[in-house]
């Protein structure tokens, strides 16, 4: 009774209460609703003189708005007459009583984005579709700036009807909530864009190492969704077998390490495996994630440079070798040549002294025809380390190959088929007759060893452009325009380890006795004599194919034929100065000379040779010398002789030619040249054609 007639004495005084105190404000049966006007402040009065302990509520009272930043408004639904306390003036900047006390006023300074919503949350809560009014909105400041408000309400008064007559809340500002929220919300933006957008896929496995968050970027790399990675063993499903158990040690490992990495590889949805690098950070006992965060890196790329530089190396490696067991096995060949030449030499003059029943003849042949096939084997290497003499001439491929067929024939058997398939308009090259022979006869023959029984050897041509991408891929090729030869098999194949030993030298796969090694080598050399490359494909059961590039040839030459002439030895009576530094041969040699009628001036080092010409008496018409000697080589030789005997000859004979003469076994224009070992034969025609030609 005491609060009412505190109240009565308050009749007709404006009265605003916070929302938590408007049952002391609601009239009695009967009362009329008056439009407020007091100050919202004279609350803490309304208050003192309903409380025995007043003074401790107003202030608590007080403090507590002031601390949450709210302030107090009253509505009349009915006038639409709004109070506003002391403190919402304040809060957006106006002097108490300088804001206009109305809803539209307060609606006109409401952003006008939110001012649909603001009205649809009013709309809502007083048709009772929504048991609360809590709405958040832009208010415009004095000063023209927009602050946050939220507006918390409460209807406190109702007609007879029910309808709402009043309502009466707080205006919190929130604005530094907001701009935390949006940082927040910006923050996460952003996170998120860097997520989508980064190569790295995130990904977040709870202590059981099961998957519970997994970044869109993981469809790019392997195929699958992130849905489809969630919450499902991923490592004993998705993770190549061989890698499983390295990638459940890096697990358990980085619970005590607290950060790990393992290379591995995942399973392609449409098959197959990608190559990734996951690298983890223990975050279990980080209560925002608690998990194990990793980002996985798609190394597929990577892997493949690396084997592909890898490849590449090996490549370099196995050339490196090749040249160097080239420069060796040309050494070899060269002095092996020059013993052989003696053997030759002396057994030749030997039988021209016996007779043909003579039993000693018989043992002389077959000394003889050991020697020429060992000659035979120092040709295949010098074929190898590319210092066979050759004499290239513009050739048509095709035909070349075609004037071979039925000798290729007879050498693979009546139970191989061979299958001949020219390419048209094939490009000329630049190649020895007897080399293009060489090369072909020495693949059929091979792919013929690899057919047990019944087979198929093809031989085929076309024309080919390398460019600069393919040759960075395959190290020793060099852009441009090449005629293809290709010589496949459906034979055994070959291993990788095989493949990589294939022409080397005396290596072979046949049994003891069956092969020298040496077949694949020369074709080797040969091919790089003339700036081609060769590479061979080939798996076990797969049978193999040799593709050789020979480069085409764009001078306008008519093309050429093998002009080689078979010619009889004949004799002379001309002076010929001899130079050799190995005395076996220089013996030998004069002996022959000698037998056919020449005056042989001969002397074993260059020095001599010079001071021999400069003391002779008369005319000297031909220096036959060594290519390789010491004190001065063959050329150098023969220049500072020209300098005495202007119209000197010049013969020159080695076990392999040098780039005195020669560029990769090519011999200059004009140069007669000797090749031991050699038969009197032989060397009767070459003295005769370097003399008759001058």
């Amino acid at each position: 009774m005491a609060a009412r007639a505190r109240l009565k004495r308050c009749e007709g005084s404006q009265l605003v209460a916070h929302r938590d105190l408007t049952d002391f404000f609601k009239p009695g049966p009967g009362a009329t609703l008056r439009p407020p006007r007091l100050a919202a402040t004279n609350i803490a009065y309304i208050i003192t003189s309903l409380m025995d302990d007043p003074n401790t509520l107003a202030t608590r009272l007080d403090l507590a708005m002031a601390v949450k930043n709210e302030g107090i408004w009253d509505w009349n639904l009915v006038t639409n007459e709004t109070v506003f306390d002391d403190r919402y003036y304040t809060m957006v900047g106006y002097a108490p009583g300088e804001f206009p006390q109305d809803f539209v006023a307060w609606a006109n300074h409401v952003h006008p984005d939110d001012l649909p919503h603001c009205d649809a949350a009013i709309q809502a809560y007083l048709s009772g579709k929504s048991e609360r009014f809590d709405v958040e909105f832009r208010f415009q400041q004095k000063d023209g700036s927009w602050s946050w408000i939220q507006g918390r309400g409460k209807i406190v008064e109702r007609d007879a009807n029910g309808a709402p007559l009043r309502m009466i809340g707080t205006h919190t500002d929130i604005t530094e909530r907001k701009r935390a929220e949006l940082s927040l919300r910006e923050s996460e933006r952003r996170f998120a864009q860097l997520i989508h957008n980064s190569f790295d896929t995130i990904v977040i496995l709870d202590a059981e190492g099961i998957q519970r968050y997994v970044s869109a970027s993981a469809e790019r790399v392997h195929g699958y969704a992130p849905a489809e990675l969630v919450d499902i063993p991923v490592i004993e499903r998705m993770i190549h077998p061989e890698d499983q158990a390295r990638v459940l040690a890096a697990f358990r490992n980085i619970t005590v390490t607290g950060e790990e990495s393992v290379q591995y590889r995942h399973r392609r949805k449409t098959g197959g495996w990608v190559h990734l690098e996951a690298r983890g950070t223990n975050q279990l006992d980080n209560p925002d994630i608690r998990g194990v965060v990793v980002n996985v890196r798609d190394m597929t790329e990577h892997k493949r440079a690396e084997e592909e530089k890898e490849k590449l190396h090996a490549q370099l490696v196995q050339a490196q070798k090749m040249e160097s067991v080239g420069r060796l096995a040309g050494g070899v060949a060269h002095d092996f040549n020059n013993m052989l030449g003696v053997i030759l030499g002396h057994v030749e003059l030997a039988m021209a002294n016996v007779l043909p029943g003579d039993p000693l003849r018989t043992d002389l042949e077959e000394i003889q025809k050991a020697a020429e096939r060992s000659a035979e084997l120092t040709q295949q290497l010098l074929a190898f380390a590319r210092k066979q003499t050759i004499t290239p001439k513009l050739l048509d491929l095709n035909a070349t190959i075609e004037g071979m067929l039925k000798l290729l024939g007879r050498l693979i058997g009546e139970d191989i088929q061979l299958l001949w398939l020219p390419g048209r308009d094939l490009w000329p090259v630049r190649l020895d007759p007897s080399q293009a022979d060489q090369i072909l006869a020495n693949l059929c023959v091979n792919a013929r060893d690899a057919i047990a029984g019944v087979g198929k050897i093809t031989v085929e041509t076309s024309t080919t452009t390398l460019d600069e991408a393919y040759c960075a891929q395959h190290a020793g090729f060099v852009p441009g325009d090449y005629v293809l030869l290709v010589v496949s098999d459906d034979g055994c194949g070959m291993d990788a380890e095989t493949l990589s030993h294939l022409f080397e030298p005396f290596f072979t796969t046949k049994e003891v006795g069956e092969g020298t090694g040496l077949g694949l080598s020369s074709v080797y050399g040969a091919v790089k004599q003339n700036d081609g490359f060769i590479c061979v494909d080939s798996e076990p059961g797969q049978g193999t194919t040799f593709r050789i590039h020979l480069p085409r040839d764009t001078a306008m030459a008519a093309r050429a034929t093998d002009e080689r002439r078979p010619q009889s030895a004949s004799h002379g009576s001309e002076t010929i100065l001899l130079v050799e530094d190995e005395p076996m041969i220089l013996q030998l040699a004069t002996k022959m000379l000698e037998l056919l009628g020449y005056t042989v001036v001969a002397a074993q080092t260059p020095g001599e040779a010079i001071l021999l010409a400069q003391e002779h008496p008369g005319g000297i018409d031909l220096l036959m010398t060594d290519v390789i000697m010491p004190e001065m080589n063959g050329g150098d030789l023969a220049r500072n002789l020209l300098s005495i005997h202007p119209n000197l000859r010049r013969l020159f004979m080695s076990g392999y030619t040098a780039n005195v003469i020669a560029h990769h076994g090519v011999l200059k224009e004009g140069v007669h040249f000797l090749e031991k070992p050699f038969s009197i034969k032989d060397l009767s025609e070459k003295v005769r054609e370097a003399l008759g030609n001058g």
